[in-house]
């Protein structure tokens, strides 16, 4: 049982500030994901950072998205993803669904897909691919938490891409 007085005192304590955060959050590695979807509510997809595997039984993982992300709200209606994980050699996906290459019309269009299960995109040359139906939707400040049920998975044979200190870089394994 928490002691209330420590609770209390922990209940005055304010968030670090934006901009120190950013900037600590900058220096963690993270693996480079490209979440998509295809359904009613569209085709869309975004480059990101924040996703993880969040049980093995069932199989289940996140995906965070800023809320006001046109993918955010066709995953909500479409009520499935697929979470990509890019390689090394494909900075250019990650970069096109980042939104960072002017004058692209159609992000799809600088790779080749496919799909799985639920029709969602899938990356060709991935290291691995998650086909996910949406179990639970959170807004946590600017995003949305995607819970979901892994429902087909695709492994491939690369290494990932990684974003540290806001930059790419490639891994090497001992």
């Amino acid at each position: 049982m928490p002691n209330p007085r420590h609770a209390s005192a922990l209940g005055d304590l304010q968030p670090v500030a934006r901009d120190t955060f950013v900037s600590a959050m900058s220096r963690a590695a993270n693996g480079v994901h490209v979440v998509c979807t295809d359904g009613l509510a569209g085709r869309e997809g975004v480059t990101v950072s924040s996703a993880c595997s969040v049980t093995a039984e069932p199989p289940s993982l996140l995906a965070c998205i800023h809320h006001l992300s046109a993918a955010a709200e066709a995953i909500e209606h479409n009520g499935v993803f697929c979470l990509n994980v890019l390689s090394a050699g494909q900075r250019a996906v990650s970069e096109a669904f980042a939104g960072r290459i002017d004058g692209l019309e159609d992000r799809f269009s600088v790779a080749r897909w496919r799909t799985l299960l639920t029709g969602s995109p899938v990356l060709e040359g991935a290291v691995a691919a998650f086909d996910c139906k949406v179990d639970h939707m959170l807004t946590e400040g600017t995003h949305r938490i995607f819970i979901a049920r892994v429902v087909a998975a695709w492994e491939g044979l690369d290494l990932p891409l990684v974003y540290s200190r806001r930059r790419y870089a490639g891994i090497e394994l001992e």
